[in-house]
């Protein structure tokens, strides 16, 4: 995201060519031109999530042309406010504001990632994440700070229709077969 354009679409290819995977492809996404060349690198779906706080018009023309079920806000914060440019620059947006807005312009999938929890495992943000459910209907999937299968019992039972786990996977915290189970 902070290079400002999309850098990893031969990989993306490589990815969608080799796997039968559903893959949602984001950073660095700013133009016209990156999102085509994500959906034809093999993408089924893009989240936009900086170039969502600062063009909104670009935004919300991607939304309609590819349509709902293939752009994915990226609203990711800090301190309940917006943060950009790979979390480089936080903006004065609240962001239970942020996201109801969007929905109530017809985004349908959100992921929302706490930067501040982000790879610490010390739990995902289910009292922000409880707030947008309350006030939207988006299909809200949660990233940062999933730190064990609880974790993901608390996300399920707050609302929210995924979550994303990284850290907690590589440090054995999380295993595969568990999360097979609770599918």
């Amino acid at each position: 995201a902070r290079e400002n354009n999309i850098i990893n679409h031969t990989i993306l290819e490589k990815i969608a060519a080799r796997t039968g995977l559903v893959i949602d492809f984001g950073g660095g996404i700013r133009s016209d031109d990156d999102v085509r060349a994500a959906f034809d690198s093999g993408a089924r779906q893009i989240t936009a999530g900086s170039i969502a706080a600062t063009d909104e018009d670009l935004f919300m023309r991607w939304l309609l042309h590819y349509g709902h079920d293939s752009i994915i806000l990226g609203a990711d914060y800090r301190d309940r406010k917006v943060s950009v440019s790979g979390w480089a620059e936080t903006l004065d947006i609240d962001i239970i504001k942020y996201v109801s807005d969007y929905y109530e312009k017809g985004v349908k999938y959100t992921i929302c990632t706490d930067a501040e929890k982000d790879g610490m495992l010390e739990g995902p943000a289910t009292d922000v994440y409880r707030e947008i459910l309350e006030k939207t209907g988006v299909s809200l999937i949660a990233s940062g700070g999933v730190a064990e299968m609880k974790d993901l019992d608390e996300l399920r039972d707050t609302g929210c229709e995924a979550a994303i786990i990284g850290k907690a996977i590589y440090e054995g915290k999380i295993n595969l077969k568990d999360l097979r189970d609770l599918c």
